[in-house]
């Protein structure tokens, strides 16, 4: 007979766990299915998924970090994210994480990035939406939030999400054994963060543009491969477009679920409702539909153009046009038939 009691419990952990680990000897494959991950992990996918990447990448060693302090770390990150989320919870840090991981594999990134930009590109994903409450900006500004006063109406989602990592930073003592770097990686991690404001995407789309125009893109020099992970950070906060279909309309219908309790707290507190949040109004095929057409696209060709066609850009790509299409298609069946002339006619 099986075991029962807390034996049979262990067992069926231990499975899990055994396909848990098996999912992370493919975590360089674009399929990864981040949310079965979260499930075997029971909801502690951030922090499994980070330790084992420090590990792929003796970040542990190369920095002299404690590990129990590592675990607090992200321990309190993973926590701190609002499971209640449709979309922004920590396995969207997760997924962030997955994405930014194959990033850094990509040649013109592997072979230059250091031990300590690895760092903070990994822990800026794992980072950058903490403590998101699930409302945007513009909720926050016309709702008299004390965050949106605290930061002055300027990337307040952004400087909380930085802020609370800080704090966070500071109250584990992960990095207390480097009091000279300390600050300057607190720096550089606010930069990434703050990148992932989508209200600066113009300003991004540019910048690597006009660097890709002028070929003067030199990854040996510090501020070049900062640039080119702010430039990864916010393709990964991004990337569930260029995911497989059942991955990317999962992604597509939380995000849109988020935003439509937006817009249902906008009416009933008599609100103007923002911009994709009315679901009376906006369809998630035709969110999605837009989203791609003017955010998404024109980053990853740009991004493609710097990585070159690769394996991953070439994956990305096709499942940018497929996806694309099947919102269209979705698109064109939900748009009422117009009546026919002639019907109702003897």
């Amino acid at each position: 007979a099986p075991p029962r009691g807390p034996e049979s419990l262990h067992l069926v952990d231990s499975d899990y766990l055994g396909q848990a680990a098996h999912m992370l000897s493919k975590v360089s494959s674009w399929d990864f299915d981040v949310f079965l991950f979260d499930r075997l992990t029971n909801g502690n996918g951030l922090v499994t998924l980070m330790c084992h990447l420090f590990n792929v990448y003796g970040l542990v060693q190369h920095l002299q970090l404690d590990v129990v302090k590592l675990h607090r770390f992200l321990s309190m990150v993973q926590s701190d994210y609002h499971s209640q989320n449709p979309y922004h919870n920590a396995v969207h840090a997760a997924d962030v994480i997955q994405a930014m991981y194959c990033y850094l594999q990509e040649t013109k990134l592997s072979e230059q990035m250091s031990p300590l930009d690895v760092f903070l590109g990994l822990m800026a994903a794992a980072a950058h939406d903490v403590d998101h409450p699930g409302i945007n900006q513009p909720f926050l500004i016309k709702t008299q939030h004390h965050l949106a006063s605290l930061y002055q109406n300027m990337s307040v989602l952004e400087s909380h999400h930085w802020r609370s990592t800080v704090g966070m930073l500071r109250e584990s003592r992960l990095l207390s054994h480097l009091p000279e770097d300390v600050q300057g990686i607190e720096q550089q991690l606010g930069s990434l963060i703050l990148a992932t404001d989508m209200s600066r995407q113009g300003e991004f789309l540019l910048g690597l543009r006009a660097h890709l125009d002028q070929q003067d893109l030199d990854l040996h020099l510090a501020p070049h491969r900062h640039f080119i992970l702010q430039i990864g950070l916010k393709c990964a906060d991004v990337c569930n477009s260029c995911r497989v279909w059942p991955l990317s309309k999962q992604w597509s219908d939380r995000v849109c679920e988020e935003f439509f309790r937006q817009g249902d707290l906008e009416r009933k507190f008599n609100l103007e409702i923002s911009p994709l949040c009315d679901q009376r109004a906006d369809s998630i095929p035709a969110i999605q539909t837009g989203f791609i057409s003017y955010i998404v696209e024109p980053l990853f060709a740009e991004w493609r153009r710097f990585t070159g066609p690769s394996a991953l850009s070439r994956a990305m790509t096709a499942h940018l046009r497929r996806n694309k299409a099947r919102w269209k298609s979705l698109l064109h069946d939900a748009q009422p038939r117009p009546p026919d002339p002639e019907e109702g006619i003897p």
